[in-house]
């Protein structure tokens, strides 16, 4: 089965390139294409593509708003989202990954990058350009240390924080089995006990609490 995909850009140039890259990757069909966020947000709801991949800066509704529509708090049945944009600015990192998106993409973004993004968020993993990465957990790691922090619902068991501190860095679900010497399944029961406890709604969003509350920190 083909991952289906959903492309809103408001440039036709630009979603015709995302097109045709993505449907020469194996696997993958664009099965629908909207030119602004209003259009987006209602062929997302009635197509149920896989992935969504947004443009941020699109009339009538931006890439954001859209994002937090379809997959943000309060969405009964989210859909997979990536963000794709031109502007490097931290303001539209943090709004598209607090809006529910599962990656974030620039579009300088090479055909390889762009394909391992739709199948990551896919499979319910996240990939933020490694132009992005660096300085996004930085600025986790520069938080106040007086900053309130959510906390769990219920303690997190001393697995679960080394499957947190493995998502943090990066490592996908079958590469923290390996590391840690766990079924697959077992890692995917243990994310899904952290996304109850800490109240997340992807693994981002579990990487995101790790900096928060200084679990681990870049470069460690």
């Amino acid at each position: 089965m083909s991952i289906r995909v959903l492309v809103a850009d408001d440039q036709t140039i630009i979603r015709t390139g995302l097109r045709i890259m993505l449907n020469a990757q194996p696997g993958i069909e664009v099965v629908g294409e909207a030119a602004d966020g209003q259009e987006a947000v209602r062929l997302a709801r009635e197509l149920r593509p896989d992935v969504c991949l947004f443009d941020i800066r699109m009339p009538a509704l931006d890439g954001l708003e859209a994002t937090r529509l379809i997959a943000g708090p309060g969405v009964a049945d989210p859909l997979a989202v990536v963000v794709i944009t031109t502007f490097d600015l931290d303001e539209y990192i943090y709004g598209a990954l607090r809006a529910g998106a599962r990656g974030f993409l620039l579009k300088d973004t090479g055909p390889d990058l762009l394909a391992q993004a739709v199948r990551s968020a896919s499979d319910g993993e996240a990939l933020i350009a490694p132009s992005v990465t660096v300085r996004l957990l930085q600025a986790f790691a520069d938080l106040p240390a007086g900053r309130p922090v959510a906390q769990p619902v219920s303690p997190v068991t001393a697995r679960e924080e080394q499957v947190l501190v493995a998502v943090a860095r990066g490592l996908t679900n079958t590469e923290i089995a390996d590391a840690l010497h766990i079924s697959l399944s077992t890692v995917k029961t243990h994310l899904a006990s952290l996304m109850a406890k800490l109240n997340a709604r992807n693994r981002v969003e579990i990487a995101m609490w790790a900096y928060e509350t200084r679990r681990i920190l870049p470069g460690t």
